[in-house]
Protein backbone atom coordinates (compact mmCIF):
# COMPACT_ATOMS: atom_id res chain seq x y z
CA UNK A 1 0.00 0.00 0.00
CA UNK A 2 1.33 3.00 -1.27
CA UNK A 3 0.72 6.80 0.64
CA UNK A 4 -1.32 8.09 -2.16
CA UNK A 5 -2.72 4.99 -3.67
CA UNK A 6 -5.28 6.26 -5.97
CA UNK A 7 -4.68 9.83 -5.82
CA UNK A 8 -4.42 11.94 -8.98
CA UNK A 9 -1.87 14.58 -9.12
CA UNK A 10 -0.16 16.81 -11.10
CA UNK A 11 2.97 18.18 -11.39
CA UNK A 12 3.82 20.88 -13.48
CA UNK A 13 7.30 21.05 -14.90
CA UNK A 14 8.01 17.45 -14.04
CA UNK A 15 10.17 16.93 -17.25
CA UNK A 16 13.43 16.81 -15.24
CA UNK A 17 14.99 18.28 -11.68
CA UNK A 18 12.89 18.67 -9.01
CA UNK A 19 9.82 18.46 -10.83
CA UNK A 20 11.01 15.01 -12.25
CA UNK A 21 11.97 14.05 -9.03
CA UNK A 22 8.32 14.82 -7.22
CA UNK A 23 6.62 12.77 -10.02
CA UNK A 24 9.01 9.47 -9.33
CA UNK A 25 8.48 9.83 -6.01
CA UNK A 26 4.21 9.95 -6.27
CA UNK A 27 3.95 7.60 -8.45
CA UNK A 28 6.44 4.91 -6.42
CA UNK A 29 3.68 5.83 -3.47
CA UNK A 30 0.79 4.82 -6.06
CA UNK A 31 -0.43 7.79 -7.12
CA UNK A 32 -1.64 8.68 -10.73
CA UNK A 33 0.22 11.29 -12.50
CA UNK A 34 -0.18 13.99 -15.13
CA UNK A 35 3.62 14.67 -15.80
CA UNK A 36 3.14 18.19 -17.33
CA UNK A 37 6.66 20.14 -19.01
CA UNK A 38 6.30 22.19 -22.29
CA UNK A 39 9.61 21.11 -23.03
CA UNK A 40 11.78 24.28 -23.17
CA UNK A 41 15.22 25.56 -22.08
CA UNK A 42 16.20 27.10 -18.42
CA UNK A 43 15.09 30.52 -19.86
CA UNK A 44 11.94 29.54 -21.70
CA UNK A 45 13.25 29.69 -25.00
CA UNK A 46 12.18 26.23 -27.16
CA UNK A 47 14.34 23.49 -26.90
CA UNK A 48 14.76 20.57 -29.60
CA UNK A 49 14.70 16.87 -28.84
CA UNK A 50 11.94 14.75 -27.64
CA UNK A 51 9.87 14.95 -25.03
CA UNK A 52 11.09 15.41 -21.44
CA UNK A 53 7.12 14.71 -19.93
CA UNK A 54 7.02 11.54 -21.84
CA UNK A 55 10.69 10.17 -20.44
CA UNK A 56 9.13 10.72 -16.90
CA UNK A 57 6.06 9.14 -18.17
CA UNK A 58 7.90 5.83 -19.62
CA UNK A 59 10.37 5.44 -16.16
CA UNK A 60 6.91 5.77 -14.35
CA UNK A 61 5.07 3.19 -16.38
CA UNK A 62 8.33 0.85 -16.64
CA UNK A 63 7.97 0.46 -13.02
CA UNK A 64 4.40 -0.49 -12.58
CA UNK A 65 3.13 2.89 -12.46
CA UNK A 66 0.30 5.05 -14.49
CA UNK A 67 0.97 8.50 -15.40
CA UNK A 68 0.36 10.48 -18.67
CA UNK A 69 2.58 13.58 -20.24
CA UNK A 70 0.96 16.37 -21.03
CA UNK A 71 2.41 19.92 -22.78
CA UNK A 72 0.17 22.69 -21.52
CA UNK A 73 2.06 25.90 -21.02
CA UNK A 74 0.75 26.88 -17.36
CA UNK A 75 0.96 31.09 -18.19
CA UNK A 76 -1.78 30.50 -20.63
CA UNK A 77 -4.93 30.87 -19.15
CA UNK A 78 -6.87 28.46 -21.24
CA UNK A 79 -4.36 25.87 -21.46
CA UNK A 80 -3.54 25.70 -17.67
CA UNK A 81 -7.37 24.94 -17.65
CA UNK A 82 -7.05 22.51 -20.38
CA UNK A 83 -4.02 20.69 -17.57
CA UNK A 84 -6.68 20.53 -14.68
CA UNK A 85 -8.97 18.99 -17.57
CA UNK A 86 -6.49 16.27 -18.45
CA UNK A 87 -6.25 15.32 -14.91
CA UNK A 88 -10.07 14.84 -14.68
CA UNK A 89 -10.54 13.23 -18.70
CA UNK A 90 -8.29 10.71 -17.83
CA UNK A 91 -7.94 9.60 -14.50
CA UNK A 92 -11.45 10.86 -13.38
CA UNK A 93 -10.55 13.47 -10.98
CA UNK A 94 -8.01 15.73 -9.09
CA UNK A 95 -6.65 15.19 -5.44
CA UNK A 96 -3.07 17.28 -5.31
CA UNK A 97 -1.69 19.78 -7.68
CA UNK A 98 2.22 20.62 -7.25
CA UNK A 99 3.24 23.73 -8.98
CA UNK A 100 6.71 23.63 -10.24
CA UNK A 101 7.18 24.70 -13.03
CA UNK A 102 9.65 27.89 -14.14
CA UNK A 103 12.31 29.55 -16.13
CA UNK A 104 15.05 31.65 -15.01
CA UNK A 105 16.21 35.46 -16.70
CA UNK A 106 18.96 36.39 -13.82
CA UNK A 107 20.21 40.06 -14.62
CA UNK A 108 21.25 43.05 -12.12
CA UNK A 109 17.85 45.06 -11.45
CA UNK A 110 19.75 47.85 -13.44
CA UNK A 111 20.04 45.57 -16.26
CA UNK A 112 16.62 43.74 -16.52
CA UNK A 113 14.78 44.11 -19.51
CA UNK A 114 10.28 44.21 -19.90
CA UNK A 115 10.14 41.24 -21.25
CA UNK A 116 12.98 39.63 -18.89
CA UNK A 117 10.87 40.78 -16.12
CA UNK A 118 7.41 39.40 -18.01
CA UNK A 119 8.56 36.30 -18.93
CA UNK A 120 9.71 35.36 -15.52
CA UNK A 121 6.44 36.30 -13.56
CA UNK A 122 4.17 34.60 -16.34
CA UNK A 123 5.89 31.53 -16.09
CA UNK A 124 6.45 31.24 -12.12
CA UNK A 125 3.91 33.40 -10.90
CA UNK A 126 0.92 33.45 -13.59
CA UNK A 127 1.58 29.24 -13.95
CA UNK A 128 1.32 29.10 -10.21
CA UNK A 129 -1.99 31.31 -10.19
CA UNK A 130 -3.26 30.05 -13.61
CA UNK A 131 -3.86 26.36 -12.84
CA UNK A 132 -4.48 26.82 -8.53
CA UNK A 133 -7.40 28.73 -9.66
CA UNK A 134 -8.54 26.06 -12.17
CA UNK A 135 -8.33 23.65 -9.81
CA UNK A 136 -9.71 25.71 -6.88
CA UNK A 137 -12.80 26.32 -9.00
CA UNK A 138 -13.22 22.22 -10.08
CA UNK A 139 -13.07 21.43 -6.03
CA UNK A 140 -15.30 24.56 -5.35
CA UNK A 141 -17.99 22.80 -7.70
CA UNK A 142 -17.56 19.42 -6.42
CA UNK A 143 -18.59 20.43 -2.80
CA UNK A 144 -21.24 23.34 -4.22
CA UNK A 145 -23.16 20.40 -6.06
CA UNK A 146 -23.03 17.71 -2.88
CA UNK A 147 -20.81 15.59 -4.86
CA UNK A 148 -17.85 15.70 -1.91
CA UNK A 149 -17.85 17.45 1.10
CA UNK A 150 -15.14 19.52 2.98
CA UNK A 151 -14.27 16.30 5.38
CA UNK A 152 -14.11 13.66 2.45
CA UNK A 153 -12.68 16.02 -0.84
CA UNK A 154 -9.05 16.34 1.12
CA UNK A 155 -7.75 18.40 -1.83
CA UNK A 156 -4.13 19.58 -1.43
CA UNK A 157 -2.12 22.29 -3.66
CA UNK A 158 1.66 22.43 -2.94
CA UNK A 159 3.75 25.25 -4.55
CA UNK A 160 7.07 25.97 -5.13
CA UNK A 161 8.25 29.70 -3.84
CA UNK A 162 12.27 30.08 -2.61
CA UNK A 163 14.61 31.13 -0.58
CA UNK A 164 14.99 34.05 -3.16
CA UNK A 165 11.15 34.45 -2.36
CA UNK A 166 11.37 34.72 1.10
CA UNK A 167 14.75 36.42 1.48
CA UNK A 168 15.45 38.58 -2.24
CA UNK A 169 18.74 37.03 -3.84
CA UNK A 170 21.24 39.65 -5.86
CA UNK A 171 21.01 39.32 -10.13
CA UNK A 172 16.81 37.70 -9.43
CA UNK A 173 14.58 41.12 -8.73
CA UNK A 174 12.00 39.08 -11.30
CA UNK A 175 12.54 36.11 -10.10
CA UNK A 176 12.58 37.25 -6.39
CA UNK A 177 9.34 38.80 -7.03
CA UNK A 178 7.76 35.75 -8.59
CA UNK A 179 8.35 33.74 -5.64
CA UNK A 180 7.57 36.30 -2.69
CA UNK A 181 4.17 36.56 -5.15
CA UNK A 182 4.06 32.53 -4.78
CA UNK A 183 4.25 32.58 -1.09
CA UNK A 184 1.61 35.25 -0.53
CA UNK A 185 -0.48 33.49 -3.00
CA UNK A 186 -0.04 30.54 -0.49
CA UNK A 187 -1.55 32.35 2.36
CA UNK A 188 -4.57 33.80 0.30
CA UNK A 189 -5.43 30.42 -1.45
CA UNK A 190 -5.03 28.82 2.03
CA UNK A 191 -7.30 31.29 4.11
CA UNK A 192 -10.03 30.66 0.82
CA UNK A 193 -10.02 27.10 0.03
CA UNK A 194 -9.98 25.82 3.64
CA UNK A 195 -13.95 25.49 3.47
CA UNK A 196 -14.03 22.93 0.66
CA UNK A 197 -11.64 20.66 1.81
CA UNK A 198 -8.31 21.83 0.73
CA UNK A 199 -5.16 23.09 2.29
CA UNK A 200 -2.95 24.90 0.53
CA UNK A 201 1.05 24.87 0.98
CA UNK A 202 4.36 26.05 -0.76
CA UNK A 203 8.21 24.64 -0.63
CA UNK A 204 11.25 26.97 -0.38
CA UNK A 205 13.62 24.12 -1.80
CA UNK A 206 17.29 23.86 -2.42
CA UNK A 207 18.52 21.21 -4.73
CA UNK A 208 21.01 20.80 -7.96
CA UNK A 209 19.27 21.31 -10.98
CA UNK A 210 19.32 23.36 -14.22
CA UNK A 211 19.10 26.79 -12.56
CA UNK A 212 20.68 26.17 -9.84
CA UNK A 213 23.80 23.67 -10.56
CA UNK A 214 26.26 26.93 -11.25
CA UNK A 215 24.87 28.28 -7.58
CA UNK A 216 26.19 25.35 -5.72
CA UNK A 217 29.03 24.06 -7.85
CA UNK A 218 31.33 24.69 -4.53
CA UNK A 219 29.11 23.22 -2.06
CA UNK A 220 28.70 20.01 -4.08
CA UNK A 221 32.55 19.83 -4.82
CA UNK A 222 33.34 19.62 -0.97
CA UNK A 223 30.25 17.92 0.29
CA UNK A 224 29.87 14.46 2.32
CA UNK A 225 29.87 11.85 -0.77
CA UNK A 226 28.06 9.37 1.04
CA UNK A 227 24.83 12.00 1.11
CA UNK A 228 24.04 13.85 -1.95
CA UNK A 229 23.04 16.92 -0.15
CA UNK A 230 21.65 18.78 -3.41
CA UNK A 231 20.07 15.98 -4.97
CA UNK A 232 16.75 16.66 -6.15
CA UNK A 233 15.09 14.12 -4.37
CA UNK A 234 15.72 14.87 -1.31
CA UNK A 235 12.82 17.68 -1.76
CA UNK A 236 10.21 15.38 -2.61
CA UNK A 237 9.38 13.16 0.37
CA UNK A 238 7.80 16.52 2.36
CA UNK A 239 5.55 17.03 -1.14
CA UNK A 240 4.45 13.46 -1.30
CA UNK A 241 3.65 13.53 2.17
CA UNK A 242 1.71 17.30 2.19
CA UNK A 243 0.23 15.72 -0.93
CA UNK A 244 -1.40 12.63 1.28
CA UNK A 245 -4.85 12.74 3.55
CA UNK A 246 -2.28 12.39 6.53
CA UNK A 247 -1.35 16.58 6.00
CA UNK A 248 -5.13 17.51 6.18
CA UNK A 249 -3.83 19.49 9.23
CA UNK A 250 -1.25 21.29 7.96
CA UNK A 251 -1.81 24.68 5.37
CA UNK A 252 -0.77 28.15 5.00
CA UNK A 253 2.70 26.91 5.46
CA UNK A 254 5.84 27.72 3.71
CA UNK A 255 8.78 24.63 4.49
CA UNK A 256 12.24 25.34 3.36
CA UNK A 257 13.91 21.93 2.46
CA UNK A 258 17.39 21.08 1.62
CA UNK A 259 18.68 18.23 1.73
CA UNK A 260 17.64 16.07 5.34
CA UNK A 261 16.75 19.71 6.32
CA UNK A 262 13.12 20.85 6.89
CA UNK A 263 12.19 24.46 8.17
CA UNK A 264 9.10 25.78 8.65
CA UNK A 265 9.64 29.56 7.39
CA UNK A 266 8.19 32.35 9.34
CA UNK A 267 7.64 35.75 7.13
CA UNK A 268 6.60 39.17 7.50
CA UNK A 269 5.13 39.60 11.16
CA UNK A 270 4.07 42.29 13.21
CA UNK A 271 7.31 43.33 15.06
CA UNK A 272 7.74 46.39 17.69
CA UNK A 273 5.08 49.15 17.59
CA UNK A 274 4.86 53.06 19.34
CA UNK A 275 1.90 54.82 19.43
CA UNK A 276 1.97 58.09 20.19
CA UNK A 277 -2.06 58.93 19.80
CA UNK A 278 -1.61 61.43 17.25
CA UNK A 279 0.10 62.34 14.15
CA UNK A 280 3.83 62.87 13.78
CA UNK A 281 6.26 65.40 13.22
CA UNK A 282 9.16 64.28 10.14
CA UNK A 283 11.33 65.60 12.69
CA UNK A 284 10.93 63.89 15.45
CA UNK A 285 10.99 60.51 13.76
CA UNK A 286 14.53 60.05 13.72
CA UNK A 287 15.61 58.33 17.52
CA UNK A 288 11.56 57.02 16.93
CA UNK A 289 12.68 54.53 14.05
CA UNK A 290 15.94 53.63 15.33
CA UNK A 291 14.23 52.93 18.90
CA UNK A 292 11.99 50.19 16.57
CA UNK A 293 14.61 49.16 14.83
CA UNK A 294 16.96 48.50 17.77
CA UNK A 295 14.12 46.23 19.20
CA UNK A 296 13.31 44.47 15.84
CA UNK A 297 14.61 40.88 15.04
CA UNK A 298 17.49 40.97 12.66
CA UNK A 299 16.68 40.17 9.04
CA UNK A 300 17.89 37.25 7.37
CA UNK A 301 20.51 38.71 4.81
CA UNK A 302 19.58 38.90 1.03
CA UNK A 303 21.10 36.18 -0.72
CA UNK A 304 24.36 37.18 -2.69
CA UNK A 305 24.34 40.98 -1.15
Amino acid sequence: MGLLDGRVVIVTGSGGGIGRAHALAFAAEGARVVVNDIGVGLDGSPAGGGSAAQSVVDEITAAGGEAVANGSNVADWDQAAALIGAAVDTFGGLDVLVNNAGIVRDRMFANTSEEEFDAVIAVHLKGHFATMRHAAAYWRAKVKSGEAGPDTLNARIINTSSGAGLQGSVGQANYSAAKAGIAAMTLVASAEMGRYGVTVNAIAPSARTRMTETVFADMMATQDKDFDSMAPENISPLVVWLGSEQSRQVTGKVFEVEGGSIRVAEGWAHGPQIDKGARWDPAELGPVVADLLAKARPPVPVYGA
